[in-house]
């Protein structure tokens, strides 16, 4: 009889990590489940939801006779997600917290803990993504520490682990894994991998998981969970109220308690206002949040974008785009919008510009764009520049054809 492997598998106390430790059992694996507290509060009617989770995953890991663990990672999520959150927040970036706990808690700290504490073979998680390893591989890898300089070792001879969209497209959340580490990844199962997420309901219906399958799918900031936005972050930052600005005339609409409680595109909740109206800027300097009358108007309409220094989950850009400096491929900054045709340039600094063939709605400082080729997600970088908005490039072809008197009536548009 071969060695059983020990595959530590992260358990939320929902449905698609609970059939995911099943699957794992199903296998042939000895596998062992790990809860993860990374935030220390109650939710909006008192009750400690972390802890009504753990009771979940207990229960499962119970039933399948697997041993069970609880890890707090309150301190690691406060310090390398939340912190920062705060600070993109303050400086008018709308971040996501999703990215950031995968790469920092998830996929760094748990999974130092399954190998080195716990001494796992892999880890498994209830994403919905696939890689290019078969399992077998997976429990091949050796631990490569990450490079101390910006390339690898050009002699060294590696074949990475690719990141795939998993079958069920809808449910697909390789957006979420854009920036992951390689070593992570290559020590990584995604038992869900082939499978859609009515599938897996079915098989936790007939595993008798009902205590997990009457749960509500988990939304809102991860760990954290759905609460009302704005009077959450306002118990963490000063508010700073500021004025709602027309962005067609100068003129203000209302009051704000804070640039930070809101982000491009949404809609504005400006008193008195019948008609809607969107955000579609925001000033730090002045406070003021500048706003349009229709959801698509064209200040929320751009074709490019910079990223900061991209991260590549094969760890080295994409031959083609090395070679040309130029590549086609596919692009989203927000895991429900379509995938986009783009054009991406390479920049010596590592960062990467990103063009769209068409303009889209509300691209927002601080997410993240993350690039796709074919079925693959090549990784991802976080936005922190953008064109001009049609509304820009509008008011330009205008003051072109206007007289130089009629020059004084322009209104200037605030920079992003």
């Amino acid at each position: 009889m071969g060695v059983i492997r020990h595959v530590v598998c992260a358990m939320s106390g929902g449905v698609d990590s609970s059939v995911s430790a099943l699957l794992l059992k199903r296998m042939g694996y000895h596998v062992t489940g790990v809860f993860m507290k990374n935030w220390d509060s109650h939710d909006e009617k008192g009750v400690c939801s972390s802890e009504r989770d753990c009771e979940d995953a207990y229960k499962v890991c119970k039933m399948l006779d697997m041993p069970f663990h609880q890890v707090s990672y309150i301190k690691e999520y406060w310090h390398e997600v939340f912190s920062n959150l705060l600070r993109e927040y303050e400086k008018g970036r709308t971040p996501n917290p999703d990215i950031m706990c995968n790469k920092h808690i998830k996929f760094k700290h748990f999974y130092q803990y399954a190998v080195n504490t716990l001494g796992a073979d892999a880890i498994a998680t209830g994403h919905y993504a696939r890689t290019s390893q078969e399992d077998e591989e997976v429990f091949q890898q050796k631990h490569v520490p990450p490079p101390r300089t910006l390339f690898r070792d050009r002699f060294e001879i590696r074949k990475p682990a690719r990141l795939y969209q998993g079958a069920d497209r809808v449910k697909d959340q390789t957006f979420f894994l854009s920036q992951i580490s390689q070593d992570a990844l290559r020590h990584t199962l995604f038992p869900l991998a082939g499978l859609t997420k009515d599938f897996v309901k079915k098989i936790a219906a007939e595993a008798s998981f009902q205590h997990v399958l009457k749960k509500k799918e988990s939304m809102g900031i991860c760990f954290i969970g759905e609460r009302d936005f704005e009077n959450f972050i306002l118990e963490y930052l000063e508010p700073k109220p500021g004025n709602f600005v027309s962005i067609e005339d100068g003129k203000i609409m209302g009051q704000h308690k804070g640039w930070f409680t809101l982000t491009l595109g949404q809609r504005a909740r400006i008193g008195g206002k019948e008609d809607p109206w969107f955000v579609v800027d925001k000033d730090i300097t002045t406070g003021d949040v500048f706003v349009g009358p229709t959801t698509n108007h064209p200040a929320l309409l751009r074709d490019t974008l910079q990223t900061d220094r991209f991260h590549w989950i094969a760890e080295e850009p994409p031959v083609e785009l090395v070679h040309t400096q130029m590549m086609e491929c596919h692009f989203r900054f927000n895991n429900r919008m379509p995938l986009t045709p783009c054009t991406v340039t390479l920049n010596l600094d590592g960062s990467v510009w990103v063009m769209m063939k068409e303009p889209l709605r509300a691209m927002t400082p601080g997410q993240f764009a993350v690039l796709y080729k074919g079925d693959e997600c090549l990784g991802s970088g976080k936005i922190i520049r953008l064109g001009p908005t049609k509304f820009t490039l509008q008011k330009g072809q205008n003051c072109t054809n206007c007289h130089p008197e009629d020059t004084n009536h322009q209104h200037p548009e605030p920079v992003s």
